[in-house]
């Protein structure tokens, strides 16, 4: 197994763990981040455009499964975290395609 899908694996469990209320994680956010900055930093130059479009759905998108009876605001904040990780994933790539045009 590869770095990035282990971290990918954890990030998601940190999401899921967090999203549920079963363990209260500190800082449970800024590992999320940091998980997608692994994410991002591994992610190959062809599916860069697909991540920058799901963090925008994820953060975007959430919301809408508030609306479900019962599980939807358990459903909200698993998608809220893992959004938190494509967010993470996607600043990464952004800021490393600036770097790529911009040095000398």
């Amino acid at each position: 197994m590869n770095t990035d899908k282990i971290v990918g694996y954890i990030g998601l469990l940190i999401a899921i763990l967090v999203g549920v209320e079963l363990v209260a994680i500190p800082y449970a956010a800024l590992l999320l981040l940091i998980s997608g900055f692994v994410l991002g930093y591994y992610t190959p130059s062809e599916a860069q455009v697909r991540v920058l479009i799901s963090a925008v759905a994820l953060t975007m998108f959430g919301t809408v499964l508030a609306e479900i009876p019962e599980i939807g605001i358990y459903l909200q904040d698993i998608v809220a975290n893992i959004a938190i990780s494509a967010q993470g994933a996607a600043l990464l790539i952004i800021m490393r395609n600036l770097y790529k045009r911009l040095k000398p």
